[in-house]
């Protein structure tokens, strides 16, 4: 592909909820985006104690992918143009590094990369109860533009099973992204859904 506004960057770090993370990277390998994978040393221990996929069936959803530690990687540089990058889930570990320019690993170089070309982050930070120091770096980060995006499930879509709920969060951060377009109609609020369904109504005669 080798245009900047298909690709993303996808981090996984070590906090609960990598389901999210690789139910991402599902629905973008429909999709003509170019995903950039990247899990931390903990985001790999996270998978295999959550999910069946090992991190082998993992990379291969995405279209390249990087070792932690690999600090000289293309995603690494500012002249490597994308759309932006996704952490889902992100840890508040790496909340702190991100919010005070720590490049530990490849997650957080990248993530600084991405606010210094004034690109688009969205930090899906999985945390609770959080504390001082969590909400100050989540409200810095967010003065800088970057998207603070919990994964806080919308019940009026009444989901059925765990993975109705993993969807509906995952259509969520694509449609803040505008990676495949707009969010399904799932994911709508009921009146949000019933005003759009009006429009269309009226604009077919």
């Amino acid at each position: 592909m080798g245009d900047g506004r298909s690709r993303l960057i996808v981090g996984i770090s070590g906090a609960t909820g990598a389901i999210l993370g690789v139910r991402l990277l599902q629905v973008l390998q429909s999709s003509e985006v170019e995903t950039h994978l990247v899990l931390s040393k903990w985001g790999v221990r996270t998978l295999a104690h959550e999910t069946p996929y090992s991190l082998e069936q993992v990379q291969q959803m995405a279209t390249h992918h990087y070792p932690p530690q690999d600090e000289g990687a293309a995603i690494s540089s500012g002249s490597f143009l994308t759309r932006g990058m996704v952490v889902c889930p992100c840890s508040v570990r790496s909340v702190a590094a991100i919010a005070n320019g720590h490049g530990d690993n490849l997650i957080h170089r990248a993530a600084d990369v991405v606010l210094k070309e004034r690109r688009k982050l969205v930090l899906v930070v999985r945390e609770a109860p959080l504390n001082d120091v969590h909400l100050e770096n989540m409200l810095k980060l967010s003065r800088m533009g970057v998207v603070i995006f919990p994964p806080v499930p919308a019940f009026y879509t009444h989901p059925k099973t765990a993975e109705d709920i993993v969807d509906q969060i995952v259509n969520r951060w694509d449609g803040t992204m505008s990676m495949t377009g707009s969010p399904s109609a799932e994911t709508m609020h009921p009146r949000v859904r019933k005003r759009q369904t009006g429009r269309r109504k009226a604009a077919q005669g």
